[in-house]
């Protein structure tokens, strides 16, 4: 089994509502060319506007629904903005448990985002794509490779693509996307 799971494309913003930049349709047109040829069977998505939008072009070439799962939302780091959120998000790779006020653990969004794993590898599927955020994109890798961290989910790219092959419980993990 194949699980192709993807970072959305540039947005002009945070707001689950933020649209995809100029750019970021753009990339979403070479994410589509990208991916076509992997036999994509089924297509799973963040509710959020900008990662529908960065896989749309990609499921009307393929002629696929996109099945949105709020399992896949970005993770709530803390309620309000913080200045130092990037250390905080540092810290919660190293406290899996750390959970800020009105946020959600490492733990808790990693164990959300493992579900959608869990029900497509029960699924019988053979091909899919996942498209979500760079936070869970990088616990969802992290649960399977212990050594992704903090400095992985700083060198992520909008796009970004990696690809898990399952032959076990443990996959193959490879970053696809260039």
């Amino acid at each position: 089994m194949n699980i192709f799971i993807v970072r959305h494309c540039k947005a002009d913003g945070q707001s689950p509502r933020a649209n995809l930049t100029e750019e970021g349709d753009t990339q979403a047109n070479r994410l589509a060319e990208f991916l076509y040829g992997k036999h994509i069977e089924s297509i799973y998505s963040s509710p959020f506007v900008r990662a529908i939008n960065s896989i749309t072009p990609l499921a009307q070439k393929l002629k696929v629904n996109i099945i949105t799962d709020d399992r896949l939302s970005e993770r709530i780091l803390c309620a309000g903005n913080h200045p130092n959120w990037r250390e905080m998000l540092r810290n919660t790779f190293n406290d899996l448990e750390l959970c800020y006020e009105g946020g959600e653990s490492s733990v808790t969004a990693m164990n959300r985002a493992l579900s959608v794993i869990k029900d497509i590898r029960e699924s019988g599927l053979k091909n899919v794509v996942i498209v979500t955020h760079g936070n869970l994109m990088s616990l969802l890798l992290k649960y399977f490779d212990n050594n992704i961290g903090f400095a992985e989910w700083e060198d992520l790219s909008n796009p970004d693509v990696y690809h898990l092959q399952f032959d076990d419980a443990t996959p193959i993990i490879q970053r696809i996307w260039c």
